[in-house]
C-alpha cells in the first residue's frame, strides 16, 4: 500500500515507519519536527510541516493516492497538556479535523489512529476493557477522546473508517538498536530511570509510596514498541478488507510497578537508580493495566516482548548506541 504517517519522526511513528517499509510498503512521512528527531527516520521520503496546513495537505494528497494514513502527529505531555490545554486542543483535535476534511476531499477513507490509555482517566476497572467508562482527567486525555469521538462521526457520515489503537505504556526500541527513545522532556518512566542510573539526569522523582499496590508505587502496563507496530500492521489490514472501524487496548495485561521497574533497571544495567521521593502527583491512579482480548481475538494480535527485562533491554541496547553512559553508582556483584 501507499501510506501517509503523520509523526512519523517521534517514537512510536518512527519505528512504524520502518515497520512498515520492512513489509514493503511505500511510505511517505508528515512531521513538523516539534518534538520528533530526523536523525531517527529511517531513509524514507518526508515532508517538513503541520497536518494544521491544510493546503500543504492538499498538495501532498494531489500527488498520487494514498491507502491509508497512519495518523501519530500529536502534543502528549500530561503535564503542559494541563498548564496549556489550548495548545492541545488546537494541535490534537482541530489539527486532526484538518487533516480529516483532506482525506475526505481526495476520498482516502482509512485511517488508523494512535489513541491513549489516557482516554480512561482513573475509571476504576481492573483490567480496563474498552467498554470501561471514559473519564480522561488532564486534557491531553480529553482531546484523544475527542478525536476518536470525531473519527466515529466520520464514519457514519462520510465512511472514513478508523481503527482507534488505545496503547497503555509504550516501551522498548528495535531490535538493531537504530531509534532510541529520546524525547524532548522525557517524561517515560524507563527511559527517565536509565538515564538516572547512566548519570544523564539527576536522581528519579518517586511519585508517592503509599498506593494500595504490592510495594506502595503505581502499577502500569508495559507493551514494547515493536508489539505496537504489529498491531497497526494488523489494523490496516483489517481496514483493507472491508471491515469497519473500531477501538482496541494495547497492552500486556500485566501490570508492573514503579519499584519493579527500577529493579529492572537495575539487573539490566547493573548501575543503581538514585531516586529522590516525594508525595503523589494529583490524578495518578493507583493501578493501569488494560484488558486486551479484543484486538487479541478481532485482530489476531499477539505481543511478542511481554517480558518487561527485555523491553528494558532493548531500550537500553539503544540507549547506550546513543550516550556513553558516566554513572558511577555499579552494583556490586551478588
Amino acid at each position: 500500500m501507499r501510506l501517509l504517517v503523520t509523526g512519523g519522526a517521534g517514537y512510536v511513528g518512527s519505528h512504524m515507519v520502518k515497520a512498515l517499509l520492512r513489509a514493503g510498503h511505500s511510505v511517505l512521512t508528515l512531521d513538523d519536527f516539534s518534538t520528533g528527531r530526523r536523525p531517527e527516520l529511517p531513509g524514507e521520503i518526508l515532508v517538513r510541516g503541520s497536518i494544521a496546513d491544510a493546503p500543504l495537505l492538499d498538495a501532498i494528497f494531489g500527488e498520487a493516492p494514498f491507502d491509508a494514513v497512519l495518523h501519530f502527529a500529536a502534543r502528549s505531555i500530561v503535564s503542559e497538556s494541563t498548564r496549556d490545554p489550548a495548545a492541545y486542543w488546537a494541535s490534537n483535535v482541530g489539527g486532526t479535523l484538518v487533516l480529516l476534511e483532506a482525506m475526505r476531499r481526495r476520498g482516502v477513507l482509512r485511517l488508523v489512529f494512535s489513541s491513549s490509555a489516557a482516554v480512561y482517566g482513573d475509571c476504576g476497572a481492573r483490567p480496563i476493557p474498552e467498554d470501561a467508562l471514559r473519564r480522561p482527567v488532564n486534557a491531553y486525555g480529553k482531546t484523544k477522546l475527542a478525536v476518536e469521538h470525531a473519527l466515529e462521526d466520520w464514519e457514519t457520515a462520510y465512511g472514513v473508517r478508523s481503527v482507534r489503537l488505545r496503547y497503555f505504556n509504550a516501551a522498548g526500541a528495535d531490535e538493531e538498536g537504530e531509534l532510541c527513545e529520546r524525547h524532548q522532556p522525557e517524561t517515560h518512566l524507563i527511559p527517565l530511570a536509565l538515564q538516572a542510573a547512566a548519570g544523564e539526569r539527576g536522581p528519579l522523582p518517586l511519585y508517592g509510596e503509599d498506593y494500595p499496590t504490592q510495594d506502595g508505587t503505581c502499577v502500569r502496563d508495559y507493551v514494547h514498541v515493536s508489539d505496537l507496530c504489529d498491531a497497526h500492521l494488523l489494523a490496516l489490514a483489517r481496514l483493507q478488507s472491508g471491515q469497519s472501524g473500531a477501538a482496541y487496548n494495547l497492552g500486556n495485561s500485566r501490570g508492573y510497578s514503579v519499584r519493579e521497574v527500577l529493579h529492572g533497571v537495575e539487573s539490566v544495567t547493573g548501575m543503581r537508580v538514585p531516586v529522590r521521593k516525594g508525595g503523589r502527583r494529583p490524578g495518578d491512579p493507583a493501578v493501569l493495566v488494560a484488558d486486551s482480548a479484543r484486538a487479541r481475538r478481532q485482530l489476531g494480535w499477539r505481543p511478542r516482548h511481554e517480558a518487561l527485562g527485555a523491553m528494558i533491554e532493548s531500550a537500553w541496547r539503544a540507549m547506550a548506541g546513543h550516550v556513553t553512559p558516566r554513572a558511577s553508582a555499579v552494583l556490586s556483584p551478588h
